[in-house]
């Protein structure tokens, strides 16, 4: 029903049950084509990894309904007009015919592993629950009868849960004569909780049998579909499992069916008489490119949709810790790369899919494949290379910057006071020299506390790119470390306004808080015998304000010529 037929479509903010969405009038893009895919063609494990919230949950809840031996009265007419009744009769024809093993590991985010071994025992509870009617009669013989009550009762052992979707696989088939589909939705949540709160060894061992006895050893699967957001290795999690095929954000196979092509958010707007938006949509959750399809992110093109307004919806959903590890201890040449990202251009990195966790930390190219398949960056060109892709990465849209610019904030403002950053960053750019220095010294007091400056000048040199790259978004571009005049500069600020000041700044670490005058003067002397300000110049920009600065441990000076 359409918004004219009298009735306006509810937005499906944070429904993933594919009844619901259907029974209740919800807004649906209808991504049934999917099952027409799987019914031509499927590997006998197929893992599709995107990002949280595109849509992983809803897409294994359609599979359920469809297939669901269980669920055939439900699913009567609630694909009715959905492309895969358009697909004819025989795809059809699938519809209620097979036993189906759903279970979702979303909520398995316990800090530790006996919390989490809890609600791994729950939730294969829950399933077991749902087919208790396999206990009637004598299709189990006593010893399997006692095994399925021992789950129930959350008295089996752990190695009885490690064989327990095998052996319901089983029962399921003798049963209805038909192998069942199992179905496991966000199958790495609980390894990338474990690994946060160390215990990530005991699970992967945990997980690494359950998963290959429920998959490698099934001789009763008929296939299975799992999802998450990263393509943990091989070795770590699936060893021995050949016959799975992965899918990622990288591939052209079901690239579109998770996320919004441009042409469904297109029809949505029309749908929902909400075409004024669609040019903020484009920049602001647009930009992600799976295999060689463009894609919008679905959450947030929903919930913008719903509240007819631009805001940062994906990023608000949970924490960013990734973004977090890449701004620990970074090089100068990760702020410059950070740099680069934030002003739209793209960083190469070299991106071998198949993560293991333990890199993350040690292995730059690591980090950012894990901000690829999460959907921080995404791949703009690709080259394959022997183990791996070349890739050029770029932030996607709006309002990921953001999320990499609220990380940023965190970081520098430990006391969370933003309103100093930004007034300090006023001061800077109006060159009002001495508030700026005593403000400047204020962040330096309290930031080197928390990080080590260990006297080296690529701190401050990070700490000061950091801050000027968060603010000056729009207005402003910032270059670090690029050749001007007859020299390298260490930071400028560049307003794309030329009637506005730009900024040049040198800095100097001094031995001794004695010499700090002396250094900040050379730091200043160096900008004007080596005519840094060249670039404004070129640039038609004729006001620029330098500044020399010298660090010392915690003491900060400041020096500042004249503008012109």
């Amino acid at each position: 029903m359409k918004e004219g037929d009298g009735m306006k479509w509810q937005m499906p903010i944070g429904v993933d049950n594919f009844f619901d969405i259907r029974s209740k009038h919800y807004y649906f893009v209808d991504k049934t084509d999917f099952i027409r895919q799987l019914i031509d063609g499927h590997s006998a494990v197929t893992l599709i990894t995107r990002p949280r919230r595109f849509g992983k949950t809803l897409t294994l809840s359609m599979l359920e309904y469809f297939f669901s031996i269980e669920k055939e009265a439900q699913s009567r007419h609630l694909f009715d007009g959905l492309a895969i009744e358009g697909a004819g009769p025989a795809y059809m024809a699938h519809r209620g015919q097979y036993p189906v093993i759903f279970m979702s590991f979303k909520g398995m985010q316990q800090d530790t592993w006996q919390g989490m071994f809890q609600s791994f025992r729950l939730w294969i509870q829950r399933e077991f629950n749902k087919h208790e009617f396999l206990l009637q009669g004598s299709l189990l013989n006593e010893v399997e009868k006692n095994a399925f009550h021992r789950v129930i009762w959350q008295q089996a052992t752990p190695e009885e849960y490690q064989l327990s979707l095998l052996n319901l696989s089983e029962y399921l088939f003798r049963y209805y004569r038909v192998k069942p589909i199992i179905l496991i939705d966000e199958y790495d949540t609980p390894l990338q909780t474990a690994y946060s709160h160390q215990f990530y060894d005991q699970a992967i061992a945990y997980f690494r049998t359950f998963f290959n006895n429920t998959l490698k050893g099934n001789e009763f699967l008929n296939f299975a579909i799992l999802t998450g957001v990263l393509r943990i290795a091989k070795e770590s999690i699936f060893s021995g499992l050949n016959n799975l095929d992965v899918y990622s954000v990288m591939d052209d196979e079901y690239s579109t069916v998770m996320g919004f092509t441009p042409a469904e958010v297109e029809k949505m707007a029309g749908d929902l008489q909400a075409d004024a938006l669609l040019l903020q949509l484009k920049a602001w959750y647009d930009g992600y490119r799976f295999g060689h399809h463009e894609i919008y992110n679905p959450w947030s093109v929903i919930s913008c949709f719903a509240k007819r307004r631009i805001g940062d919806y994906w990023v608000n959903t949970s924490a960013n810790e990734i973004i977090a590890t890449l701004l620990q201890g970074p090089s100068n040449r990760q702020e410059e790369r950070l740099l680069a990202l934030l002003q739209g251009n793209t960083v190469s990195a070299v991106i071998r899919e198949g993560l293991i966790y333990q890199d993350i930390r040690m292995d730059k190219d690591a980090l950012y494949t894990l901000l690829l398949t999460t959907g921080y960056l995404t791949a703009v060109w690709r080259q394959d290379i022997p183990n791996g892709m070349l890739c050029q990465l770029k932030i996607p849209n709006e309002e990921v910057r953001h999320v990499f610019q609220s990380e940023i904030l965190d970081r520098f403002c430990v006391d969370g006071d933003v309103s100093r950053l930004y007034i300090m960053m006023g001061h800077l750019l109006q060159g009002q020299v001495d508030i700026f220095s005593e403000e400047l010294q204020q962040f330096i007091l309290q930031l080197v506390s928390v990080y080590d400056a260990a006297n080296k000048e690529s701190f401050y040199h990070g700490f000061m790119l950091g801050m000027t790259a968060l603010f000056l978004g729009k207005d402003y571009r910032v270059a670090s470390n690029r050749e001007s005049g007859y020299g390298r500069f260490d930071l400028a600020i560049i307003p794309k306004d030329i009637a506005k000041a730009g900024v040049i700044m040198e800095f100097k670490v001094a031995a001794s808080e004695a010499d700090m005058a002396v250094k900040a003067k050379e730091a200043l002397q160096q900008i004007e015998e080596r005519e840094y300000v060249t670039e404004f110049r070129q640039l038609g920009i004729p006001r620029v304000w330098k500044y020399g600065i010298a660090f010392c441990g915690k003491k900060v000076e400041v020096v500042r010529s004249s503008l012109g």
